[in-house]
């Protein structure tokens, strides 16, 4: 294997260490692995040709050695890649890897679990499976996608207009998703988080105007939907991008991960239908203003949000 450039480690080194942070923080227990991690890069540019970039921090346990564990060849597919020496370290490292078939994989390296084995690519249904769990974990897990379909609900008048306005989402988030993620589109990701929150706002404060306006968002509430559906596709691609597609089933990694993205969604607004339908002999009790709750701790989420993710573009 050939020693990667510092530019690669650079490049990698946010990818890698946002990832490990967030895995050493749900599983690593208060106060453990004080000690700064170490990190392996590994990019397969082609098969048979990867590059490697192994760092370690400047303060380590004193008579640790810590190393990486590779392939004797220069494949990783079905191979096991890992780091020893950790125990002694007391210490974790963490692992990003690029692969030749556009997959990337990120792990966390611990004492107990040294080596992790690169799988082989998934192939038809395995394809569809895993891309279609990775959408739906997506959208609901994406509680400002999922606050924008509760407005949409609030929104349409009829079950007709909810239809049609669902759909129109669902038309436009999908466009851009697959433009972002085949390369036709290129748009920072932090402005486009920005935005969304935006449209969240705007969606909140088109509902506190009441029924009565004849507003072009009440009238032709898909036309809002397509348009703010192509922020929202944007937001999705950068979890797909991360991931990664297959090179040999790009079309079905895509189709799945919508899929996957459209059952989720689906779920939760018959979830919020049945709650509605079950709780309303209890809300036609409640005072008229209760109604416009949900509506203000919307927009108020919303507002939040635009000022936490604007703060780092400002800084």
């Amino acid at each position: 294997m050939t020693r990667r450039s510092e530019s690669l480690a650079n490049r990698l080194r946010g990818v890698a260490a946002v990832v490990g942070a967030l895995a050493l923080l749900r599983g690593a227990p208060a106060g453990a692995h004080a000690l700064s991690p170490s990190m392996l890069l590994l990019h397969e540019r082609s098969p048979g040709i990867v590059d490697a970039t192994w760092r370690t921090p400047s303060l380590r346990m004193p008579g640790a050695d810590i190393r990486p564990i590779l392939p004797d060849q220069c494949t990783l597919i079905g191979m096991r890649v890992g780091v020893e020496g950790l125990g002694l370290a007391k210490t974790d490292a963490l692992l990003h890897v690029e692969l030749a078939d556009g997959r990337a994989v990120d792990s966390v390296i611990r004492a107990r679990e040294p080596y992790i084995t690169i799988a082989a690519p998934d192939r038809g249904l395995g394809v569809a499976r895993r891309y279609g769990a990775l959408g739906f974990d997506h959208i609901m897990g994406g509680y400002d996608h999922l606050l924008f379909v509760f407005g949409l609900l609030l929104l349409a008048p009829t079950r007709r207009a909810l239809l049609g306005t669902i759909t129109a989402f669902t038309v436009g988030h999908s466009v851009t998703l697959t433009l972002a993620v085949l390369g036709v589109t290129h748009v920072a990701p932090q402005p486009i988080e920005v935005l969304i929150a935006l449209s969240i706002f705007v969606l909140a404060v088109e509902l506190s105007r009441g029924t009565d306006g004849a507003t072009l968002m009440r009238r032709a509430p898909w036309l809002m939907a397509v348009t703010f559906g192509f922020l929202h596709g944007l937001g999705f691609a950068g979890a797909l991008r991360e991931t990664g597609l297959p090179q040999a089933a790009i079309p079905l990694a895509l189709l799945s991960f919508n899929v996957g993205i459209e059952v989720g969604q689906l779920a939760f607004v018959a979830a919020v239908l049945l709650a509605t339908a079950l709780a309303r002999p209890v809300t036609v009790r409640l005072p008229a203003w209760s109604r416009a709750v949900p509506v203000y701790v919307m927009g108020s989420l919303a507002a939040f949000w635009m000022i936490e993710r604007a703060l780092p573009l400002i800084r």
